[in-house]
């Protein structure tokens, strides 16, 4: 009779036998670039030559679903088994960001796999190929185990423009509502707390840019003849800045703030460390909201980032008061911050504070989102890492950075379940991207295990 340690074997087989990393060579070797135009044909050749044969042999039915903004194609996969039985459905992007040919270590080629000591090389084997591909060797470890059965339904959601930021993902998912329908939403993409402890989040922080901008004059103007008498704009900039947010990086701004942590929240922190390795940035000692754990402000608070600065030529100064000055800043923010007043806000603040001069604007807002700490699905789904790993694995309210969440938690009103397999030093959108080898063995079985115990739910819910 058929067990979870069979399937559990199964993913650690498939790869220990070497399938797995070949899986995801051919996968890394489509140059699906979303902010390349070029590349428009290598979007749909992953999603039409690999992935859809690939689903093909897990029993799925699979079509394709043309974006309606004339980007990147969707591929829906979608397999039934029994009405009465729970759906899962999952998610992931099959587009990368620009290649960076010629910048990576010892000259590696970044469209395909390069195994060196535990870490395997290439674009997308993090974000997200890697990812989604381990969610799928995981599902037909557990058919295996099963005789061809899962045990449950389950539907995919594959996107090419999530490097680009989902421009109309929430469109196709809303159109398409009655065919994703699901109980469960459960994906992988971005990095654990660290390379050893498995980690479950729930949703992400959401994030809008505020542009400000001094434009005083054209051309700058001789500082000798003119110091003293002329405004200057990267001077008023700077200081604009400063009456948002102090040299501790700690925000003055109350609209900025999220409302005050919850308990449970808290709970859930309480023995999440943040502890970089050697060859990660290391923690600034004093930084960020004072009375706050690192944990709570990289999980639980906001932070305003000034993200570039622009005056003058810092290349090549000249002894000149320049006429303008730029800046953009990010507030990554938690559910529950007044996002959609921050701009306003910001601006009457400044205009009302001595600033009249610095012009606010803002550009790609995307939204925070997380499941509620109390569903019953966080304990399931830590329960079964904690079962096949012995590991308490880390349960985040949600990710730092940003994915699309909402649109699975909002819009289609899921619980979400985020299971990374990636981690912190992993270099995604930079040259060398990697994974680890023994983080993706351990997360072959982390999903074999969780797919099997979904099959083990008594019913629907």
């Amino acid at each position: 009779m058929a067990t979870r340690a069979d399937a559990v074997a199964n993913a650690r087989e498939h790869f220990q036998s070497g399938q797995f990393l070949k899986e995801l060579d051919r996968r890394v070797g489509y140059q699906t670039e979303s902010l390349n135009a070029d590349k428009a044909d290598a979007l749909r050749a992953y999603l039409v030559e690999n992935l859809q044969p690939a689903f093909a042999e897990l029993d799925f039915k699979t079509r394709l679903i043309e974006s309606p903004t004339g980007r990147g194609p969707y591929l829906i996969a979608d397999y039934q088994e029994n009405a009465a039985r729970p759906t899962v459905l999952t998610y992931g992007h099959g587009d990368v960001v620009d290649g960076m040919v010629g910048e990576w270590r010892d000259g590696l080629n970044p469209w395909q796999t390069t195994v060196k000591g535990d870490r395997v090389y290439g674009r997308g084997t993090a974000d997200n190929k890697g990812q989604h591909s381990i969610n799928m060797a995981a599902l037909r470890a557990v058919k295996q185990a099963r005789g061809g059965k899962l045990g449950f339904n389950a539907k995919f959601i594959i996107e090419t423009g999530e490097e680009i930021g989902s421009p109309d993902l929430r469109e196709v998912c809303e159109a398409h509502r009655e065919e994703l329908k699901a109980d469960l939403f459960i994906a992988s993409d971005g990095p654990r707390l660290s390379g050893e402890r498995p980690t479950i989040f729930l949703g992400c922080r959401g994030g809008n840019r505020i542009h400000l901008d001094v434009n005083l004059r054209e051309g700058g103007n001789h500082s000798g003849n003119w110091g003293g008498v002329l405004a200057n704009p990267a001077t008023i900039l700077a200081s604009a800045i400063a009456s948002l947010v102090d040299g501790k990086g700690r925000m003055k701004l109350e609209i900025l703030k999220p409302p005050p942590i919850s308990n449970r929240v808290r709970a859930a922190l309480a023995d999440v460390e943040i502890k970089p390795t050697a060859d990660e940035p290391q923690l600034a000692e004093d930084w960020g909201e004072e009375g706050l754990t690192a944990a709570e402000r990289l999980y639980a608070w906001n932070t305003l980032e000034v993200l570039a600065m622009s005056s003058g030529n810092i290349d090549k100064p000249a002894n000149a008061i320049p006429g303008k000055a730029n800046a953009v800043l990010q507030l990554r923010f938690v559910v529950g911050t007044r996002h959609l007043e921050v701009i306003d806000a910001v601006r009457d603040y400044l205009h009302k504070n001595g600033f009249p001069m610095v012009e606010v604007s803002g550009t790609q807002r995307f939204a925070a989102s997380r499941t509620d700490m109390d569903s019953p699905w966080i304990d399931w789904a830590a329960n079964s890492i904690r079962t096949t790993t012995g590991k308490a694995p880390a349960v985040l309210p949600n990710f730092g950075g940003s994915l699309p969440n909402d649109v699975f938690s909002e819009g289609l009103g899921l619980p979400t379940i985020w299971v990374p397999h990636s981690y912190p030093g992993c270099s995604q959108h930079a040259p060398d991207e990697h994974i680890l080898l023994p983080v993706t063995e351990e997360a072959l079985t982390i999903m074999a295990g969780l797919f099997w115990d979904l099959g083990e739910t008594p019913h629907k819910g």
